[in-house]
């Protein structure tokens, strides 16, 4: 089984209790309908694990297979420089088929983003670094396919919510050091 070879770091978007029992990392591409199938099972997943879920999603674009995935991952990118990436996360998913630049602008305006700021990261690919940092990562780590998940650092072929239920009683609390 393959496991996660880049750490969780304050770089990636995380959602939750940083010291949950389960970290859950994503790694994802808006225009795959694998990843928009499992969006709402991993809403649920989030709302059903409360605190107990540590949630973390980083870019893994095929812009071979996906042409708009790349300009929607730096579209989330942007968006996060702002502090809405997960509006923007959100918006993506929900919206799928409409990843071209008018439509990503549309979304930036409807979170609430400073426009001349994010078209100026969108257009410059300010993020565009980091989306390549997180694919790496992703090969790195065994990402052969989007989605794919990891689980307390485990690659995980398939999420299953029991499984990840009943590992809570095998994980401590991580806890990190102040200071």
């Amino acid at each position: 089984m393959s496991q996660l070879r880049v750490p969780v770091s304050e770089s990636d978007h995380i959602k939750g209790n940083n010291n949950a029992p389960i970290e859950l990392v994503e790694y994802g591409d808006y225009q795959c309908p694998y990843c928009g199938e499992a969006y709402p099972a991993l809403k649920e997943l989030q709302k059903r694990l409360g605190k107990k879920l540590k949630f973390v999603f980083r870019n893994f674009p095929l812009s071979n297979t996906h042409a708009d995935a790349e300009a929607a991952a730096m579209a989330a990118e942007a968006a996060g420089a702002q502090g809405k990436f997960w509006e923007m996360h959100e918006l993506l998913y929900q919206n799928q088929n409409s990843l071209k630049k008018d439509d990503l602008m549309g979304y930036a305006k409807k979170v609430g983003l400073d426009m001349e700021k994010f078209t100026s990261d969108f257009d410059n690919k300010t993020y565009l670094q980091k989306i390549k940092d997180d694919f790496e990562g992703g090969l790195r780590s065994g990402v052969n396919r989007t989605p794919s998940f990891y689980v307390n650092g485990e690659k995980e072929d398939e999420l299953d919510e029991e499984k990840l239920l009943a590992s809570i009683k095998d994980q401590e609390p991580v806890q990190f050091s102040k200071g």
